[in-house]
C-alpha cells in the first residue's frame, strides 16, 4: 500500500467528504472501534447519480456488503467497491440515516446534529451543493441484525475493534461524503455509552488490481445460458 495521499479526521457528530478519481481509494477507519459511520456518493459530474442503496442490494444479492462488492448508483453504475475490511464485517445498507425529524421522534425538544446534515456540511467544504439530503446512506460498521423470523430486525451497538478499516475503491470519479453518526439516543455506538467518536478518512492512489469488478448477479439459469 501507498504512502495515504490525505488523511481527514471526520470530528464526532460532523461530516467530511472527499473527491477521488476513478481508481483511487478512501479508507475509513473506526479509530476507538465504536464509531458508525454514515456514507453516501455521487457521480462527480452528475449529482443526480448517487450511490443506491436499494439498486445496490439487487445488483449483490446481499444485505451486508462484503469485499469483492460494488455499490452501484441510481443508474445501476458501479461507483464503489469494498476492496478491503478488516473489521468483523458487520455493516448496514437498511436503516435510515439520522434526520431533524428523528430526533424530534426520540423526543429532542432543540437541534440535534444529525447525519443528513452532517452530508451537506461535507460537501459544501468542498464547494459543492449535493441536489438533495439522502436518507438512504451505506451505514460503516453499523450492526443491524435480521432476527430468525425474518421479519423483525435488532439494532445493537458496533462490534468493531480499535483501528478497524474498511476500504472503499472509487469505480468513477466521484464524490464521497461521510458522518461520524451523532446518535447518542438509540445504542448504536460502541462500548455501552453511545458516545460519537471521531473516525479518519485515509484517501489512496491503491487501486486493489487484485478485487476484480464483479458483474451484476444474475439468476443461476441464466448464467448458465451466457456461459
Amino acid at each position: 500500500m501507498s504512502h495515504p495521499l490525505a488523511s481527514i479526521v471526520v470530528p464526532a457528530g460532523h461530516g467530511k467528504a472527499v473527491r477521488l478519481r476513478a481508481g483511487q481509494s478512501v479508507q475509513v477507519i473506526n479509530t476507538h472501534g465504536t464509531q458508525v459511520v454514515d456514507c453516501w456518493a455521487w457521480n462527480a459530474y452528475d449529482l443526480n447519480e448517487y450511490m443506491c442503496m436499494e439498486a445496490t442490494r439487487v445488483y449483490t444479492q446481499h444485505l451486508n456488503p462484503v469485499v469483492g462488492d460494488s455499490f452501484v448508483t441510481s443508474e445501476r453504475h458501479p461507483i464503489l467497491t469494498v476492496v478491503e475490511d478488516t473489521s468483523p464485517g458487520v455493516h448496514d445498507t437498511f436503516m435510515a440515516a439520522c434526520d431533524r425529524r428523528r430526533y424530534e421522534l426520540l423526543g429532542c425538544s432543540h437541534y440535534h446534529r444529525n447525519c443528513t446534515d452532517n452530508l451537506v456540511e461535507g460537501m459544501l467544504e468542498l464547494g459543492v451543493t449535493p441536489p438533495r439530503r439522502s436518507l438512504a446512506s451505506f451505514n460503516i460498521f453499523m450492526n443491524i441484525r435480521v432476527q430468525p423470523d425474518n421479519i423483525h430486525l435488532d439494532t445493537l451497538p458496533t462490534v468493531t475493534r480499535p483501528g478497524d478499516f474498511i476500504t472503499l475503491r472509487a469505480e468513477m470519479d466521484c464524490f464521497v461524503a461521510f458522518s461520524a453518526c451523532p446518535q447518542d439516543i438509540v445504542s448504536i455506538q460502541g462500548e455501552g455509552d453511545n458516545t460519537p467518536k471521531d473516525a479518519e478518512l485515509r484517501i489512496l492512489d491503491d487501486a486493489y488490481p487484485h478485487i476484480p469488478l464483479r458483474g451484476p448477479w444474475v439468476p443461476a439459469h441464466l448464467a448458465a445460458r451466457s456461459g
